[in-house]
């Protein structure tokens, strides 16, 4: 996956960028000016195969193969994206393949780009060009980098289009080819199931590839009109699937090379650690020991197998040194609130004025907090390398594949054009790798032992140095009038930036501990990602307070989202309790520009047999609106003496257009279930610089036998397509803190529901 591309090596998103030419602005306008704007695909073939665009390839046989630009992680993306093209270009689903995409402009996230353009570019940048020139700039710098970012459900939003247009172009030059050997106009010909054909004369692809790419393309490019393909909006099969059930599938753990070991770590404590002193005899006596490298924020060992490398680790007893802060939970909690009370916050969203409305109206005020959560997926942090020659070989799962280079090169001193990334599947990520530090560790690894080497890190070790969701606190403060209606709204929310300093370790390459201190006092928008309310309240105000909390943050399933969503939904049903409304007609009435999020309510309260919450029936209903896509859900439980029980989640679920209605399915009940798991754990307080959760058991997870039965309805619509990866997170713990306050009359405003705060 090396770049061969008419541009500069990347070298990340550093202060050159934004100085080029004199200013922030107007030079680095002038300097992107003189780029190339032209690149060419680089995808690999075989002499048997033709490239027809960035993004396909047929063979001689006729076997159609998809370049996907982003990590398969289980979401699907490497059959929804292929099955877009087929559909548009008329293949034969079943000789449809599909790989990794090379490193290439070509394949930028532009969407996600501006999505990210306020916490890309430096605190104030907005200030100095205006928000629509610094969106530009974040959509230059994610061609010019490379962003080859899976992050926020943008892979249908940011590629679908190209996709089908890719599709559309390879059948007019299939056709153009066509029609030269038969003497037609192209436009008269017919693509059906991997077949060109006018009238009674037909050709496969196959035959036609080899003529095909020396035709040339009309401008614009036609596509379908909606409906004459075949394969979008069906279950079509899985193409990662047959090879994950028969064990077929690479994962970068799977990956076997001559005379290759294997590596273990160990690393200290969060914040500046440098490891101090390590008993290199106590390892000695264990057998298959190969050698031991001091990484000096870390320590590995590598020997003949990992278990032995991990028993090694114990052996030599490394002793770390931590300087400054030490990520203490009591500490966290002091920061958040004093952050929250006496911090200066930033005014993100900001509609009427509140303060008359406080001042004459009733008034209700809340407190709920969220502590940081754990990723944890299935496979821990694993990739395998290759050094020598000057050249690295590099086998790991990445949601950053640019930054993985970078971070790679960078640590051995050599250039980016000098590794070779192999993307693997991922064994679950829940954008845990977003971060890019394995490859500058197995990178320096594979540099000292001059051989192949696998590392894997210990499940401690994932959890001790994970990037956690973001701790935080906020405050909601609500004055209604004599009918209980909202007529004012604020939302004060204390927490660090994650996302500014997510985006200093993938285009900056900080470590996490210079990330969280350059972020320091930074406010940050996508902090308050889902507190864009979809109520009609007309004085309403959202401020983020800028928190430290010393522990590294980023990515979660669904982002802020999850936690502002819990706030929020907890609090509106705590101000239909107040009025003494039934929480379902109390939204409702409330919802006069939300037609779509508004038919997900009533429709999920229709499925699941909605008797409002009352006489402690254990029904909770919550609602959320995510990047285009609409959701509302009914849990209905209770807390008895065997503790609580989820008895049925329902969902209602509104995502445009369905490509795949089976990947739809699973990816809203997937994020169901994540977000009952968050509801009940994934959490952990801190002492002493470490997570007191050391497994998977200390996360409070549910078990498969504690999973309630899930309906999923989706509401038919010609709506454009959106990102619903992780729509079906939000909603499920608000609405099952809902259920518990209907069960029992307790009102639970901590994340998790059960966590104790002090």
């Amino acid at each position: 996956m090396a770049a061969d591309v008419e541009t500069e090596e990347p070298t990340g998103l550093n202060r050159r960028h934004f100085l080029i030419g004199g200013s922030a602005g107007a030079g680095l306008l002038i300097a992107w000016a003189f780029w190339p704007r032209v690149y060419e695909p680089n995808i690999a073939a075989t002499e048997n195969e033709e490239v027809l665009g960035a993004f396909l390839k047929i063979s001689r046989d006729g076997q159609v193969t998809v370049s996907v630009p982003q990590c398969e992680m289980g979401q699907g993306v490497f059959t929804i994206l292929p099955q877009i093209l087929a559909d548009e270009l008329g293949a034969d689903w079943r000789t449809v393949a599909v790989e990794p995409a090379p490193l290439n402009p070509l394949y930028s996230n532009e969407i996600l780009a501006e999505q990210w353009a306020e916490t890309m570019l430096p605190a104030g940048a907005e200030n100095l060009t205006g928000d629509s020139i610094a969106r530009w700039l974040a959509t230059q710098i994610a061609t010019r980098n490379q962003l080859i970012l899976t992050a926020d459900s943008t892979a249908i939003p940011a590629y679908a289009q190209r996709f089908r247009e890719a599709g559309a172009a390879a059948r007019v030059l299939l056709c153009k080819a066509a029609a030269a050997k038969w003497g037609v106009v192209w436009e008269s010909c017919q693509v059906a199931n991997g077949i060109v054909s006018h009238g009674e004369n037909e050709l496969r692809f196959g035959e036609l590839v080899a003529d095909a790419v020396r035709q040339d393309l009309p401008d614009p490019v036609p596509v379908r009109h909606a409906g004459e393909g075949v394969l979008v909006g069906q279950d079509v099969p899985r193409l990662d699937l047959p090879s994950k059930l028969d064990g077929s599938a690479n994962f970068a753990g799977d990956i076997r090379l001559p005379d290759m070991v294997y590596a273990a770590i160990r690393q200290g404590p969060i914040g500046e650690t440098n490891l101090k002193s390590f008993n290199r005899e106590g390892a000695s006596a264990i057998t298959g020991l190969i050698d031991v490298i001091d990484g000096g924020q870390w320590i590995a060992t590598a020997a003949t197998n990992w278990w032995a490398a991990n028993q090694a680790l114990d052996a030599l007893s490394p002793v770390f040194e931590t300087k400054g802060f030490l990520a203490d939970s009591e500490d966290i909690d002091g920061s958040l609130e004093q952050g929250l009370d006496e911090g200066p916050g930033v005014r993100f969203i900001a509609r009427g004025s509140t303060r008359d409305e406080f001042d004459s109206g009733k008034t209700h005020r809340a407190r709920y907090r969220a502590e940081a959560a754990l990723h944890a997926p299935m496979e821990t942090r694993t990739a395998t390398a290759d050094y020598r020659d000057g050249k690295l070989d590099l086998w790991m799962a990445t949601q950053a594949p640019a930054a993985a280079v970078e971070r790679a090169a960078s640590a051995i001193g050599i250039s980016p054009n000098k590794v070779t990334l192999y993307p693997m599947l991922a064994g679950g990520s829940f954008d845990r790798i977003l971060d890019s530090e394995i490859a500058g560790q197995i990178a320096r690894i594979a540099e000292h032992l001059d051989r192949p080497v696998q590392l894997i890190w210990s499940r401690a070790e994932e959890i001790m140095h994970d990037h956690y969701r973001t701790p935080s606190l906020a405050r909601l403060d609500a004055a209604t009038d004599k009918t209980g209606r909202i007529q004012a709204m604020q939302i004060k929310l204390a927490g660090p930036a994650s996302s500014r300093e997510q985006s200093k370790r993938l285009f900056q390459a900080a470590t996490a501990v210079e990330a969280m201190r350059d972020s320091i006092g930074e406010a940050d928008i996508k902090a308050i990602d889902g507190f864009d309310i979809p109520y009609d309240i007309p004085n309403f105000t959202v401020d983020h307070h800028p928190a430290f909390v010393g522990v590294p943050t980023g990515n979660w399933r669904g982002g802020a989202h999850c936690s502002n969503a819990f706030f929020l939904e907890s609090f509106i049903d705590e101000l239909a309790a107040v009025a003494k409304k039934e929480p379902l007609s109390y939204r409702m009435q409330m919802m006069n520009d939300q037609p779509r999020l508004a038919r997900c309510l009533t429709g999920v309260a229709a499925m699941a047999g909605w008797d409002g919450g009352l006489d402690r029936s254990g029904q909770g209903i919550a609602c959320h609106s995510m990047r285009g896509g609409h959701i509302a859900v009914i849990v209905q439980a209770n807390r008895g003496e065997t503790g609580l029980r989820v008895r049925r989640i329902s969902a209602t679920v509104d995502i445009g257009k369905i490509i795949h209605p089976d990947i739809a399915r699973q990816q809203i009940e997937g994020g169901m279930i994540f977000g009952l798991a968050m509801a009940l754990g994934s959490a952990t307080r801190f002492e002493n610089g470490l997570p007191t959760a050391k497994r998977l058991r200390d996360l409070s997870l549910p078990r498969l036998a504690e999973i309630p039965p899930i309906q999923v309805e989706f509401i038919q619509s010609e709506e454009e397509t959106v990102g619903y990866e992780e729509l079906g997170v939000p909603a499920v713990a608000p609405a099952l803190a809902n259920a518990l306050f209907s069960a029992t009359g307790v009102r639970f405003r901590n994340l998790p529901l059960f966590a104790e705060v002090t």
